[in-house]
């Protein structure tokens, strides 16, 4: 028999501390309003300063404590300084979402070498530095999630995307590695690939017909949005999801299933 009141709790996140990488504006700024409203603390990082501004604003609606810290993810030695900042402040991290990302489109032919740096060092380096340095701290405090964000792109070809889709493929591949190696301590590992998300630099880059024809390909017909995304995640990230690990749960309305 299944004791469903055991889950009562699986999305109360008082106490629990998450770290959120782009956090600042669309998926990011969306899992850290769902994550405040469950009563979880947040250290926000972003490349831009009203990360800050995002930060004091879950914390005076949602009575949790929140840090909002500027920070270049690419670069090991300041993730460290504020992975330190947070230990130091809170004691621990539970959960960590990755969710900072680039896109830069061209032919393949046409791509440029320092775009194709760019894009796998945000995407894919920046994704497994962070979780390197923070698997250290929750193998150290006794387990913790990790959330990855992947794409469709990860694992089917879109035109124009190829270091786009080059750099999510890495981050579906060392979210399994992770998972597979970190089991052992009580450390969950998933990603999660969504198709167009109406971000602000989503609605802008599929605008028009590019976006109406991108449209007919979806069985759902539309796009979706970064609390749909941030909804998954924040399932991932919770007691109800213990038993789930190196996983990428697809949300593409449909998109793959053809």
């Amino acid at each position: 028999m299944i004791h469903y009141s055991k889950f009562d709790g699986a999305f109360d996140f008082s106490g629990k501390v998450a770290l959120i990488t782009g956090a600042a504006n669309g998926i990011g700024k969306a899992t850290a309003e769902v994550l405040a409203s469950r009563k979880a603390n947040l250290v926000l990082l972003d490349m831009q300063e009203k990360v800050k501004d995002v930060a004091a604003d879950l914390a005076g609606r949602y009575g949790i404590e929140a840090m909002g810290l500027v920070c270049d993810i690419t670069c090991g030695e300041k993730t460290q300084t504020v992975i330190d900042t947070a230990v130091g402040r809170f004691g621990r991290i539970d959960i960590l979402c990755n969710i900072a990302g680039i896109v830069e489109l061209d032919d393949a032919e046409n791509l440029a070498e320092d775009i194709w740096d760019k894009v796998m060092d945000i995407n894919a380096k920046a994704t497994f530095m962070m979780s390197q340095k923070v698997g250290r701290v929750m193998i150290a405090t006794g387990g913790g999630k990790i959330v990855n964000i992947a794409s469709q792109a990860g694992f089917i070809a879109i035109d124009r995307h190829v270091a786009y889709t080059a750099s999510k493929a890495a981050v579906i591949g060392m979210t399994k590695v992770l998972a597979l190696e970190w089991a052992e301590f009580n450390i969950n590992v998933n990603a999660v690939s969504p198709t167009v998300v109406l971000t602000e630099l989503g609605a802008k880059a599929w605008q028009g017909e590019i976006g109406e024809n991108m449209k007919k390909s979806i069985p759902c017909g539309r796009f979706a949005y970064p609390d749909e995304i941030a909804a998954a995640i924040l399932f991932l990230a919770s007691e109800g999801a213990n038993m789930i690990t190196g996983e990428n749960l697809v949300i593409d309305g449909g998109f793959t299933i053809k």
